[in-house]
């Protein structure tokens, strides 16, 4: 299965795509420039705001707007652009915040790394509906793709160093593996669930991106004519597009289409994005 390009490169990282339905929309961001990017599918216009020094990921809110993981923090965005930044988490200028997603009780769960990914620097933090974070994980080198089941009782998580998916529960504080990604096929990097309970992983280094079933078996391969894929999300009115955000971020000889998003209907649907609920 072969994945189209549906817009320019316009992103150097793009990371963290959502499908925001109430606003018929796909969001991404380019993280390293700190800018939010939307898009009405099949219109082609792309606007992006500059949100921050870092823009890591993004999620909706129940209320309106949006929330933006920075660089050490979160940042409340409103749907007229104003920008309500939360204290900073920790100080380390070398650490930076990478993906994340909300849980079915609105719980906004995003993971750091070191900008050199050294090894166990990063942690897992938790925003809450009250605008609390805690730390549900620490000793993380890379964390990367989070996503739930269908029903809401079990999580995937990835931290790219150890090349696996490991299956956590719904809070994220128990968790073994659930498969290993060979070196050879690339470094799993974000992830989203499938209505059907599949796990689709975007391969950093593969081109490309992979579905597992719920009991751990490859059985769909979507090919990138780009090599560093970061993440997908499925989206449209049926939710029957899967949108791969790809970055063009270290590549020693550049692709023209490295920072573009790419698009496949692979025959099944996802799930409804989750909004934080504060």
């Amino acid at each position: 299965m072969q994945a189209e390009q549906i817009t320019d490169p316009a992103t150097h990282h793009g990371e963290g795509p959502i499908w925001d339905g109430a606003a018929r929309r796909l969001m991404w961001v380019d993280l390293l420039r700190g800018d939010v990017l939307s898009m009405a599918p099949g219109v082609g216009t792309i606007e992006r705001l500059h949100v921050s020094e870092v823009a890591a990921c993004i999620v909706p809110r129940t209320m309106g707007g949006w929330v933006v993981a920075t660089e050490r923090s979160f940042a409340v965005l409103d749907e007229d652009g104003v920008i309500d930044t939360l204290a900073d988490l920790w100080s380390d200028a070398t650490i930076r915040m990478n993906d994340g997603a909300c849980d079915p009780q609105g719980r906004f769960f995003c993971g750091s790394m070191a900008y050199d990914a050294a090894a166990r620097k990063g942690a897992l933090y938790r925003l809450d509906p009250d605008r609390s974070v805690r730390v549900v994980r620490s000793g993380v080198t890379n964390s990367n793709g989070i996503d739930w089941s269908p029903d809401g009782k079990a999580a995937y998580y990835i931290d790219s160093a150890t090349h696996r998916v490991d299956v956590c529960s719904a809070d994220l504080e128990l968790t073994h593996p659930f498969l290993h990604v060979s070196a050879e096929l690339g470094m799993p990097d974000g992830l989203t669930v499938d209505a059907d309970g599949g796990i689709w992983v975007a391969l950093w280094g593969g081109g490309a991106v992979h579905r597992y079933t719920a009991e751990g078996t490859l059985d769909t391969v979507v090919r990138l004519p780009v090599r560093q894929p970061t993440s997908c999300v499925f989206g449209g009115d049926d939710l029957n597009t899967l949108f791969i955000t790809t970055s063009a971020l270290d590549l020693e000889d550049p692709e023209p289409e490295a920072g573009a998003i790419f698009a496949v209907q692979p025959g099944v649907r996802g799930l409804p994005t989750r909004a934080y609920a504060g």
